[in-house]
């Protein structure tokens, strides 16, 4: 459904040690470093067919989050959540919400973490347990 999530960032720099850190919990490595025609920076990082990108806003003006938005990392395990949500931590990031662990609900059970990435920004690292057979 989608090709790929850019959010903004007003620290390029600062952005790319948070996100080196929290996406290498989940295989990721080192972004594209691309210079757009009007000067700013932008990271691609690539995995599994997949594209999450950060860039400097391109029209000039402070990036901002969105309220009410949510970016969902997949997790193959709750140690890998626990392991993004630490890496997070330990880069600027802010822990959110409940600690990270087990939710059930109407969508079944979900392993969750929610962090703020320095600029803001929300991200869940989600592991979907198989349903006990």
């Amino acid at each position: 459904m989608f090709s790929h999530i850019m959010l903004g960032s007003n620290d390029i720099e600062r952005a790319q040690r948070f996100y080196d850190a929290v996406l290498a919990t989940l295989g990721v490595g080192e972004p594209l470093r691309n210079l757009s025609k009007q000067g700013h920076v932008r990271l691609f990082y690539r995995h599994d067919g997949q594209t999450f990108c950060v860039t400097e806003p391109i029209n000039g003006e402070s990036a901002s989050h969105a309220n009410g938005g949510t970016v969902g990392f997949k997790c193959s395990t709750p140690e890998q959540v626990h392991a993004f949500h630490d890496a997070a931590v330990a880069n600027g990031g802010v822990s959110i919400e409940d600690p990270p662990g087990l939710r059930e609900g109407s969508l079944g059970s979900l392993y969750l973490a929610y962090v703020r990435d320095p600029d803001g920004n929300k991200l869940c690292a989600l592991h979907r347990p198989k349903p006990a057979s």
